[in-house]
């Protein structure tokens, strides 16, 4: 019983990682972090502000997740934080939970090329 248990743990996550790539998981000891290594996912976007300074770095995705926390998902708020580099973004949360609803959340909107422009469109320079 409990063979069948991790099996299907494992293929949860394997199915999880597919899902959520080009993000990518990864566990610490008191936190969990989603990543992305900038630059082609979503390159379109960025450029259609590339004249306001946007280069798709990794503080231009973390103002565009937080547009769409305070936006669609209010409730990530005060439980996900980020810590973006110029090659990276990244968003941490203790709360395991809670994060992969944020990137499974998060990545479906980025799915969404009406809701992801619209989101960006509102996107500050950080």
């Amino acid at each position: 019983m409990q063979m069948n248990y991790l099996q299907n743990w494992n293929n949860m996550d394997t199915n999880f990682k597919k899902t959520i790539k080009p993000f990518f998981w990864v566990e610490h000891a008191n936190s969990v972090s989603v990543c992305l290594e900038v630059g082609e996912y979503k390159k379109e976007l960025f450029k259609t502000r590339e004249e306001e300074g946007f280069e798709g770095n990794g503080y231009d995705w973390a103002s565009l997740a937080k547009v769409f926390i305070t936006e669609k998902e209010p409730k990530f708020k005060k439980i996900v934080k980020f810590d973006p580099e110029s090659s990276m973004f990244c968003a941490y949360s203790s709360d395991i939970g809670a994060l992969k609803d944020f990137i499974l959340s998060f990545k479906e909107a980025c799915e969404n090329d009406t809701l992801i422009q619209n989101l960006f469109s509102k996107a500050e320079l950080d």
